[in-house]
């Protein structure tokens, strides 16, 4: 369960990011919550408005128009990457769609259901981000429009420890509906997903390593499919061409896949940490001491740092001391392993933890 983040939050979320952000009028009470409820929130919901021109795509979105009342949304993401905040609460963009569709997002499972129902209220569940575009699919999709979308999405996304499945287009949640038209929600997964330093995609069987060579990059790859297609992990690549976060790629540009010809020659793998489960899970319970104090057991450092790496928690909290901070984090991360209510209570049980350990390089000890 996730509360909405504070207005301010999402004001300050944003632009952090990076992004250029325009409170319009009274955004932070203009909601519908009188006729419904605005939480607990999932996921990012992305559409395209059916309108050209800034100033009256932002009115329409604050105002709504005849039967259908407004805010139409809480982000509109205007064609020069501007993000326009409208509203903040219930808002009338997401209407009635699929709930397995809802419970794939919260789970976050690779494979999406087909929206054929429209059985559960998305208004109550979903930021909606409003995008500026004819979605006749000629009007083009700017550069600086597209990375507002994925800036914007991610910063929700880390905030709420959330990846990048937990955005999803009105087409995948509405029965009848193809908003938003002219770019896949794949791709613009596989870029919050880089921007996140998070693999959209599940684990995919061990390919043959790829040739070593250049590969130069068309529009829409992305480090993620770049991989997937040549059978190299996007880290790997990232790493040949010193790419740091958010791994930005452009086309034209060429890459240095790594494989058996250019590959530098690896070094020794250093020893595994290994992790007690028990120990840990009674760091965990314990009521956490001071900072300062000695910590109790050294594998709560371990778990830490691999949140910090999974995006889930702030290095100021790697203190090796179980407190409110990491618990919070280790529950954000069960969710993101598909657990929720009581199984998501922050304390590292056996699957979580493999799974952790699994992508972090550790061990686990019972």
């Amino acid at each position: 369960m996730a509360p909405p983040m504070p207005a301010q939050t999402l004001v300050d979320i944003l632009r952090a990011e990076g992004l250029t952000v325009v409170e319009v009028g009274n955004w932070r009470t203009h909601n519908r919550n009188s006729r419904g409820p605005w939480g607990p929130v999932h996921g990012v919901m992305v559409h395209h408005t059916v309108t050209s021109g800034t100033q009256r795509t932002v009115d329409i979105c604050r105002t709504g128009y005849s039967g259908l009342p407004g805010p139409l949304c809480h982000v509109v993401v205007a064609k020069d990457g501007t993000i326009y905040l409208v509203g903040y609460g219930r808002a009338n963009h997401a209407g009635p769609g699929d709930g397995d569709v809802l419970r794939a997002v919260i789970a976050e499972t690779p494979a999406r259901p087909r929206d054929d129902d429209a059985d559960t209220d998305g208004n109550a569940h979903f930021y909606g981000f409003e995008c500026e575009n004819l979605g006749d699919g000629k009007d083009p999709w700017p550069q600086a429009q597209l990375e507002a979308i994925e800036r914007a999405a991610a910063a929700v996304c880390r905030y709420h420890g959330w990846g990048p499945r937990s955005v999803i287009g009105h087409l995948e949640w509405q029965p009848g509906k193809i908003d938003p038209r002219g770019f896949t929600m794949d791709s613009l997964r596989d870029r919050i997903g880089d921007r996140l330093a998070v693999d959209p995609e599940p684990a995919q069987p061990e390919q043959p390593a790829a040739v070593g060579g250049p590969y130069t990059v068309e529009a829409g790859d992305t480090l993620s499919a770049v991989g997937r297609e040549l059978g190299v992990p996007w880290k790997d690549i990232a790493k040949a061409n010193r790419l740091k976060s958010p791994y930005r790629i452009v086309p034209g540009q060429e890459l240095k896949i790594p494989g058996k010809t250019t590959a530098p020659k690896p070094l020794p793998k250093p020893k595994k940490p290994v992790v007690d489960l028990s120990r840990l899970q009674a760091a965990f319970r314990a009521d956490p001491p001071k900072r300062g104090t000695p910590v109790s057991y050294s594998g709560v450092r371990t778990v830490e740092v691999a949140l910090i790496d999974e995006g889930l928690l702030s290095k100021a909290y790697l203190d090796g001391h179980a407190g409110t901070a990491t618990r919070t984090a280790y529950a954000a991360w069960q969710r993101r392993c598909g657990y929720r209510g009581t199984a998501a209570d922050g304390i590292p049980g056996a699957a979580s933890l493999k799974k952790l350990a699994a992508r972090r390089g550790f061990t686990v000890t019972n």
